[in-house]
């Protein structure tokens, strides 16, 4: 293996490894989860745009293309307010340990979408995810509403996912990131009236952040968003898709790592919540190797067809 090939490695884990910390700037804000994301989306969409003018690209897209990119922009913006409002109510581990799901999530959502059938490994690997999340609840029955909005959050995740898939094949990645950045921001702030009525302690919103939430909110557009996704969109280009895919699948256990580190005894859970996590975390790293294997048969197939 050449250094260019280690380094890219490196930053790849680097990238995940940021991924990871997402949910514990979520709990190091002040600001409740919906305004996180209102000023995350907002700041990120004002860089991207500043990078635009820098560079002088051009931003127009047909209607109906604009419409698809800000609608799964605003299921990113309800992702992030479920995925942050998950590390509030509960705990930074709890919420990663739902968000795990969101690779499987995607095994089943695309080949519904994509009209496929899906691989008799994804049914197996989705039975244990659900065995997993039954451990978790029984022994951390007091997170149950954070766990699943975390999963609820995961499964956003998928959704978007999935359309992101469709809409690079005819865009910039970069382009669709600034308008999904502006999609979810406009939502998020469609949002804010029925979150003030139903769901807001206080029936107010809380828009004045302090010194310190706008050092990690910039941190959280700025380095979480926009740098970890032009920096893995760049590794993209080098890496292959099996590598990156299982690379990703260790940002709940990097997460889960910092939050307790961090956090110390506020993140220290129960054997039980260990082990659940295991399980799911097995479930998620098996399931690249699963589809590697399953790919390589069905291509061995094809050449003796041949």
């Amino acid at each position: 293996m050449d250094t260019k090939s280690v380094k890219d490695y490196i930053m790849l884990h680097f990238v995940v490894l940021i991924w990871g910390f997402t949910a514990i700037l979520g709990l190091l804000i002040s600001i409740p989860a919906v305004e996180i994301v209102f000023y995350r989306t907002l700041m990120a969409t004002v860089i991207l745009g500043m990078v635009f003018a820098i560079k002088k690209r051009k931003l127009g897209l047909p209607f109906d293309e604009l419409a698809k990119i800000l609608g799964t922009g605003a299921l990113i913006g309800l992702h992030w307010i479920l995925f942050f409002g998950a590390a509030r109510i509960s705990t930074a581990s709890v919420c990663l340990a739902g968000m795990a799901t969101c690779s499987l999530w995607t095994a089943f959502i695309e080949p519904w979408v994509n009209k496929v059938k899906i691989k008799w490994y994804e049914v197996i690997l989705g039975i244990m995810v659900l065995a997993g999340l039954y451990v978790i609840f029984s022994f951390e029955l007091q997170y149950w509403e954070g766990l699943l909005m975390a999963v609820g959050a995961a499964f956003l995740g998928a959704c978007f996912t999935v359309s992101n898939g469709r809409l690079t094949k005819r865009h910039s990645p970069y382009l669709i990131t600034f308008y999904e950045m502006m999609g979810a921001c406009i939502f998020t702030a469609l949002f804010m009236p029925f979150y003030v009525n139903y769901f807001s302690g206080n029936g107010t919103l809380e828009m004045v952040p302090t010194l310190s939430d706008w050092f990690w909110l910039f941190l959280l557009s700025g380095v979480c968003t926009v740098y970890a996704f032009s920096v893995s969109v760049e590794l993209m280009k080098r890496l292959s898709v099996f590598v990156i895919n299982l690379t990703v699948n260790l940002e709940p256990v990097y997460g889960i790592i910092l939050a307790v580190l961090i956090f110390g005894e506020e993140e220290q859970m129960t054997s039980g919540f260990y082990i659940g996590a295991l399980i799911i975390l097995i479930s998620v790293c098996l399931y690249p190797v699963f589809n590697y294997v399953y790919k390589r048969r069905k291509n061995k197939q094809l050449l003796r067809v041949q």
